[in-house]
């Protein structure tokens, strides 16, 4: 890795395709391109608005230290950057020092800071790549009034560098963190033994799926985490092979991504499986991609993302000075996918966009496999999204009163026609019998085991068992300008509920207010959700009967729940049978 900083903010061109030249810009040679002053622009101008707010919250006790980590890049980054009005600026040098000695204090003697987690190598790694980008910058600034700073930076990294090549990780995109980090420390300050580790966990291999996916699901564990860090060590540990996974995951996402620059989320094995998520977390992944493949589209999202303007936008500065190649004018824009069905196996997803309208159909979680509630597993019950311009839908979802076991999970997803996906799922719930005489203890001391739903000194797997069983089919078919989610029942008479929960923000007409804040009911005919020109149009109402949604045993004993936030619709109705909701956009 060479400094190839443009610090004094100079430079009108600069040499592309340094580490990847066979493919930089789509290009078979090295050679000079031209700045894209806007973007630096953009970057300057949002660093330069961090700054005030760091310094305003500098000694903030709740901080964690990769909170500290990122203030000292934000400061930095205005610091070193000639074209920023905070250059070389002597009242950023006193917040910075402390911030250091910030990192230092609260670094273990073994090296290792706590974030959450004890002693944790890939929570110290989070915020040691930070350090080491801010190390570098200074480093490469080379001002006297810095080499305070420099010195404990340098302490902290030497401390931590050999912890985190010892150490352990909890999670799949902990390796690339861990890995990504130990780079960067490698490239500063060299150990073998960093080099080693790193190529351990590479030869792990990555998890990613053929259609692009990794193994979480998530878009903040691939935006924030596993993209960042391939080309971090790519670029580091000059491995162009890695960006291959990077640009599989960047295709893929330009069928998550919303008009409104949200990304969908909906097959997510971690925490933003129920949250709202921006693409600005790919802004130099996007354009990174771009330079090195060539692909236009890429190019469209970045610019998209800048001329959006919204996220922290400044903290991707330290990352273009530190790279300036990165800074280059973009290959020519080309379109996005806006008219497309994408089907994702590895999910069990189907993406539905025409124009401003997008769907999503989801029947991939992990609950048949794993029937548990856990940090890690896909097990939100949404099974359908579905968005007008500003009328959203966050969520529609199905629970059945079958014996406290919760919401319609669907076991997978079949794409059965060009517009038309199947979800289905059968629960079958015991009646215990009396064991076999085999089986029997005279003492009447049974094992603890499971039913299913709930554990017990029964012996369950050695009795025979009577099921009650509720068969459930989902048919989904987008028609002209909606859908029609169509529900069949088969097995035992009971009732359910559907639920339709709209974002907060908009008007609900054709509805019944319920006794509990956010909760409506469609009775009879149309329902319909407006947000300014567009609108959503719901129905028709299946009768009175109210049936309230049950979240499941494993969520109410321990007092947990399931509703979504947002403006919520109940149409209700009885097994055995079937009811279609028709769904139109305007």
């Amino acid at each position: 890795m060479q400094r190839r900083t443009f610090l004094a903010g100079s430079l009108t061109t600069l040499t592309v395709g340094a580490l990847f030249p066979a493919t930089a810009a789509g290009a078979t040679d090295a050679g000079e391109a031209a700045v894209d002053e806007d973007f630096l622009t953009v970057l300057t101008n949002a660093n330069q608005v961090q700054i005030p707010l760091a310094l305003a919250n500098l000694q903030n006790p709740s901080d964690s230290v990769r909170a500290v980590a990122r203030k000292a890049r934000r400061l930095v980054s205005g610091y070193v950057w000639g074209k920023s009005s905070y250059h070389h600026d002597a009242s950023l040098l006193a917040p910075l020092h402390w911030l250091a000695e910030q990192l230092a204090a609260r670094q273990h003697e073994d090296g290792l800071y706590d974030v959450g987690n004890l002693h944790s190598p890939p929570d110290s790694s989070f915020a040691i790549q930070d350090v080491a980008m801010v190390y570098g910058l200074l480093d490469a600034d080379d001002q006297p009034a810095t080499r305070p700073h420099r010195a404990i930076l340098e302490q902290v990294l030497r401390k931590a560098g050999p912890a985190i090549a010892a150490g352990g990780v909890h999670t799949p995109n902990h390796r690339w963190e861990v890995a990504a980090a130990l780079a960067r420390t490698h490239h500063l300050f060299p150990d073998r033994r960093y080099a080693a580790r790193i190529d351990d966990w590479l030869d792990e291999g990555i998890d990613a799926t053929p259609d692009g996916i990794y193994s979480e699901r998530s878009s903040t564990y691939a935006s924030e985490v596993t993209n960042h860090c391939l080309i971090g060590i790519a670029w580091v540990r000059n491995k162009p092979e890695l960006l291959e996974y990077v640009r599989r995951n960047l295709e893929a996402t330009l069928y998550f991504l919303e008009p409104n620059g949200e990304v969908d989320t909906i097959a997510s094995r971690r925490q933003d499986q129920t949250r709202i998520r921006e693409v600005w977390w790919y802004l130099t992944q996007f354009r990174e991609l771009a330079l090195h493949t060539g692909d236009g589209r890429f190019s469209t999202v970045a610019k998209s993302i800048e001329q959006r303007g919204s996220g922290e936008l400044g903290d991707f500065l330290a990352e273009v000075l530190e790279r300036p190649e990165l800074a280059a004018v973009l290959p020519a824009p080309e379109p996005v996918p806006t008219d497309f069905a994408q089907h994702f196996p590895s999910q069990a997803s189907a993406r539905i966009r025409r124009d401003t309208r997008t769907a999503s159909v989801f029947g991939g979680t992990d609950f048949h496999d794993i029937p548990v509630i856990a940090s890690g597993l896909s097990t939100n019950p949404t099974f359908f999204k579905l968005r007008s311009g500003s009328a959203i839908l966050d969520s529609v979802r199905l629970s059945p009163q079958f014996f406290s076991t919760g919401h319609f999970r669907s076991d997978g997803m079949r794409r059965v026609g060009p517009r038309t996906y199947k979800l289905a799922q059968e629960v079958k719930v015991p009646y215990h019998l009396p064991l076999p005489k085999r089986y029997r203890r005279a003492d009447g001391l049974y094992a603890l085991t499971l039913d299913g739903r709930f554990y017990a000194s029964m012996d369950f797997p050695h009795r025979p068992k009577q099921y009650r069983t509720l068969r459930t089919e989902v048919t989904i078919v987008e028609v002209g300008n909606g859908w029609d989610l169509t529900f069949e029942f088969d097995g035992d008479e009971t009732g359910y509920a559907i639920e339709l929960c709209f974002r907060n923000g908009g008007t609900l007409a054709g509805v019944q207010a319920l006794g509990t804040p956010g909760n409506h009911q469609l009775v009879s005919g149309t329902g319909s959700y407006t947000v300014g020109p567009d609108r959503i149009e719901f129905g028709p109402g299946n009768g009175a009967t109210r049936v309230s949604m049950d979240p499941g045993e494993r969520y109410t004993y321990l007092g947990g729940s399931l509703t979504p936030d947002g403006q919520r619709v109940y149409l209700t109705g009885r097994t055995p049978g079937r009811q279609t909701v028709r769904l139109r956009t305007s």
